[in-house]
């Protein structure tokens, strides 16, 4: 089983929880909402461009408003059955969809008061860190001082490098993936000075 896969089931499982009208952590969206976009991103390839075009987003937001209007128990079979074999996601699901299985698992658990991060395997960790690093040059490139993400082995990348002054993210992959996605309910602690570091927390994180 993939990492993809098991966070794939495991948000499922959340959804179902918690239930369709329950909040998550993607604006005003609710699981419900989230389950269709998750549908329309993996099933409507004349839709999901609407994700990267400004252009085409108004007709994704329809098509996304349609497939939410599904029975909450087909919402949650489609999302569990992933991508269908004539999908090009079904061949790189785990490239592809790792980062997103987690991140929108997260945004349905942490949504709610008590969250508490989960413990992964060190080998989903490192996973993780990759995608940290990955996603955190896009997410910090408008920082107007240098940011660097920090994991608890005191291993440390550079994810903006500008002038001299720096600010430093502490914590686990996980928590520094979801902040680099933009999320804020995440267990990460600060170097810099109050004045960098609340230029960098405050930052309109993802893309």
């Amino acid at each position: 089983m993939t990492f993809a896969r098991d966070e794939r089931f495991a948000l499922v499982d959340s959804m179902a929880e918690y239930g369709p009208d329950a909040p998550t952590l993607c604006g005003q969206w609710t699981n419900r909402d989230l389950a269709a976009h998750l549908i329309v991103r993996e099933r409507r390839l004349d839709a999901s461009p609407g994700l990267f075009v400004g252009a085409l987003a108004g007709y994704l937001e329809r098509i996304r408003k349609e497939t939410a209007t599904r029975p909450w128990s087909r919402l949650l079979d489609e999302v569990r059955s992933g991508p269908p074999a004539w999908s090009p996601m079904h061949w790189v699901d785990n490239q592809v969809n790792m980062g997103e299985m987690f991140v929108h698992h997260e945004d349905v658990r942490r949504a709610h008061e008590g969250w508490k991060p989960r413990v992964l395997t060190s080998e989903r960790q490192d996973a993780l860190w990759g995608l940290a690093r990955k996603v955190g040059r896009l997410s910090y490139r408008r920082s107007p001082v240098s940011v660097v993400l920090e994991r608890p082995s005191g291993e440390q990348v550079t994810v903006r490098k500008v002038g001299d002054r720096r600010v430093i993210l502490r914590g686990e992959p996980a928590e520094l993936a979801l902040h680099a996605f933009g999320r804020n309910q995440v267990l990460v602690e600060t170097d810099g000075s109050a004045a960098d570091v609340e230029a960098v927390m405050s930052l309109e994180r993802g893309f």
